[in-house]
């Protein structure tokens, strides 16, 4: 079909130089199913890729497809992640697989098309504001416009550029996560005094402070204060963006949203805590004004930062195992170390043990700032490249507004 309300920006109406832009439904001009395969067919070792309901990418002993193709899951993260393969691959039974059999159309041109339209598509056919699956009738449906090989040509090369340069800075970052983890246990990583005051040989692969390398193991107990933030609880669930104080948990989304409650605020600001989830093993340092979702978060607070910095403690306490406690406990290790007082290694001796720990925090505040700031490291220049790919895309794919 004729697109009938064709709205162009300048450089597209340059490109198509007058051509018309016809519109095809994705059942006309591709291939569209699921695979066959489940997560038990996963092989770390295995030789192909294996494409699930997720952004990751695992790998499978056996492939069901040797074809260029656009994934997508069919539940879960639908209109945010599309994958672009080329070869052999397995494919999960709840993923969709969209293959071309046309030459009027350049795979990577539905791609971005698709990367650009398809989740306003699919909400817009859903019954809330999201949409937590998808049929194939509904990929079928979905219309295609189809300019001339040349434009998309040059569509596909400006966007690739965009995408290629991000996936180089997330490889960065991916890079900086691995060096920034092998410093900081190398650098949290001691020798031990025994209770008659020996030093305990073998035990260390920290070489970078020499003869201040030998530390106290400490019960944190005895250093910090562990509590549950119960008199900052927010008591309404009226959550905007335009309120001041966040409401966190300790969880992967940290910040639930926004309150104008002003009873009850924890003045982190002034007094820094370490806030932590034992159901999920994640900590967070926070440095800033809050109140809290639930009493399940939990907070760890230094006793006398004369002796030990709590910020020091946060980037111990990330280099433990996810699991570490027996019995009951096995996945709340956090509380395990409090209640148990298990100990913590600190530099021992007086005159050099704050000196020391400066200077390790501040070595893997550098490596934290690089990997993690949305203010200043790598994941804001990804963030801006993402921002700068969509801004073209939505210009440059602008004549399929329709």
């Amino acid at each position: 079909m004729k697109n009938k309300e064709q709205h162009t920006f300048p450089f597209i109406e340059r490109l198509l130089d007058g051509a018309e832009v016809e519109w095809k439904s994705l059942g006309e001009v591709a291939e569209i199913g699921t695979g066959s395969s489940n997560r038990k067919d996963e092989d770390e070792n295995g030789a192909y890729p294996f494409y699930v309901r997720s952004k990751n990418i695992l790998r499978s002993s056996t492939y069901q497809f040797n074809e260029t193709a656009i994934i997508i899951p069919g539940e879960g993260g639908i209109g945010d992640i599309y994958h672009f393969v080329k070869g052999k691959y397995a494919l999960h039974q709840r993923a969709y697989r969209v293959h071309l059999h046309t030459n009027e159309l350049l795979d990577k041109f539905v791609y971005h098309f698709m990367r650009a339209n398809f989740k306003a598509y699919i909400v817009s056919k859903s019954v809330g504001a999201t949409a937590t699956s998808i049929r194939k009738p509904m990929l079928e449906n979905f219309f295609i416009p189809i300019p001339p090989i040349a434009v998309q040509e040059e569509i596909v090369d400006i966007l690739d550029k965009f995408t290629e340069l991000e996936a180089e800075l997330e490889a960065e970052l991916e890079g900086r996560k691995r060096q920034y983890e092998y410093y900081r246990n190398q650098l949290l990583s001691f020798d031990m005094l025994n209770r008659g005051g020996q030093r305990l040989n073998n035990v260390t692969n920290n070489q970078f402070f020499h003869d201040n390398k030998i530390v106290e193991w400490l019960p944190i107990g005895s250093i910090t204060k562990y509590e549950q933030p119960t008199n900052y609880l927010v008591k309404s669930t009226n959550y905007h963006e335009s309120y001041a104080t966040p409401v966190l948990t300790a969880g992967k989304t940290f910040i639930l949203g926004y309150t104008n409650e002003e009873n009850g605020i924890y003045k982190a600001s002034k007094t820094p805590v370490i806030i932590f989830d034992d159901f999920t093993t994640a900590n967070k340092w926070v440095n800033f004004d809050f109140k809290a979702k639930s009493s399940a978060m939990k907070m760890i607070t230094s006793k006398d930062e004369s002796k030990v910095l709590l910020r020091y403690i946060y980037y111990w306490l990330n280099t433990l195992p996810t699991e570490i406690a027996e019995g009951d406990h096995k996945r709340q290790w956090i509380s395990s170390f409090c209640s148990k007082k298990i100990p913590i290694p600190c530099p021992s001796k007086p005159e050099k043990s704050l000196e020391i720990q400066r200077k390790i925090v501040s070595i893997l505040d550098k490596f934290d700032t690089l990997t993690t700031s949305i203010s200043e490291g790598l994941p804001k220049e990804i963030e801006l490249r993402k921002k700068q790919y969509e801004f073209y895309r939505d210009r440059l794919l602008s004549f399929a507004q329709h």
